[in-house]
């Protein structure tokens, strides 16, 4: 593990900077739920104006790209949250964007991206695939990649929400925070650990994609196939592997990683809409689901935040889940 590759406090500091009047500052809501041992509160990433955290290292890459760079366009893989982020950033500074989705991406998602201005390539479920898709069309026509979260611009920009929880919650003692690729996870961790190393940060991941909790258990990159990740209904947190570069944050500042059912996943999402007045989706729920229903595993916190990282779901999955 290089130390030299670990985004730094003063990188942290400066996306933070360039964040101002583009991603918003968003709330701690206190969730008040029977059982729990000390305050929990949720970030609100779903307030952010594309509905998820990503607009932190999105906006953070983009921004410091050159003029001539910028000519040329950027181009990302995402199953959504990131492609909706990477089209706002890039009309924000005036560049086209190339977006690669996956053939099961939601509906939501997929207009919401376009109607950014985004031009969207369709290719089947697998990351992989999009991955690569976008690397052949990068390389036919020059565009800039701008990576979903193996990248130290989009570590320090969604570290940005690291920053804010410590600005907002001195006393606070645990956060959980969502982990797929690791972007969110390794960027929270370093804001806290290189001010805080004291507090806890812990990674919350479907038990139906748990790569990320398999490789930090291994202590090596474990990649999933995508017949596996994709059965989760949290669509944000099927990426088959940690990124390269994630993963060095992960075992350098993480202090666990562990996994939440499906049913636990939706019973969260209804108390995050029911108690917290929050929409939530599926992948944004998983924190809240690890407090609610491995609060034996998290003991003892006196203050705790759980990172909703994000709000974008479809109607239709949220109608059934409140229904349930």
């Amino acid at each position: 593990m290089s130390v030299t590759s670990l985004v730094t406090l003063d990188e942290l500091r400066a996306a933070q900077a360039r964040l101002r009047g583009i991603a918003a500052h968003t709330p701690l809501v206190r969730l008040s739920e029977p059982g729990l041992a000390g305050e929990v509160y949720v970030k609100a990433e779903s307030l952010q104006p594309v509905g998820s955290f990503k607009l932190r290292g999105a906006y953070n890459k983009i921004s410091q790209l050159s003029p001539d760079d910028r000519s040329r366009g950027v181009i990302t893989y995402s199953s959504g949250n990131h492609a909706q982020a990477v089209a706002y950033a890039a009309r924000a500074v005036g560049t086209k964007s190339v977006i690669v989705m996956p053939s099961n991406a939601p509906e939501i998602k997929r207009r919401a991206t376009a109607a950014l201005g985004a031009e969207i390539v369709m290719v089947g479920p697998a990351s992989s695939e999009r991955k690569q898709k976008a690397e052949e069309l990068q390389a036919q026509f020059g565009y800039v990649m701008v990576p979903p979260y193996d990248d130290p611009a989009i570590i320090a920009g969604q570290g940005t929400c690291g920053l804010e929880i410590l600005d907002d919650m001195p006393g606070v003692d645990l956060v959980l925070s969502p982990v797929s690729g690791g972007g969110l996870l390794s960027g929270i961790a370093a804001a806290i650990k290189h001010q805080r190393p004291e507090i806890r940060v812990i990674g919350i991941e479907p038990e139906l994609a748990a790569d990320a909790q398999e490789s930090f258990r291994a202590g090596h990159l474990v990649t999933w196939p995508a017949e596996m990740t994709t059965r989760t209904i949290a669509d944000g947190l099927r990426t088959q592997s940690l990124g390269e570069l994630n993963f060095i944050h992960v075992r350098a500042f993480v202090d666990d990683i562990l996994t939440v059912s499906e049913d636990e996943i939706r019973q969260a999402m209804r108390i995050l809409a029911h108690n917290a007045r929050l929409t939530p989706e599926p992948s944004g729920a998983v924190t809240t689901a690890g407090m609610l229903f491995h609060q034996d595993r998290l003991l003892p916190y006196q203050k705790a935040v759980v990172v909703l990282s994000g709000g974008n779901v479809e109607p239709e999955l949220l109608r059934s889940v409140l229904a349930a």
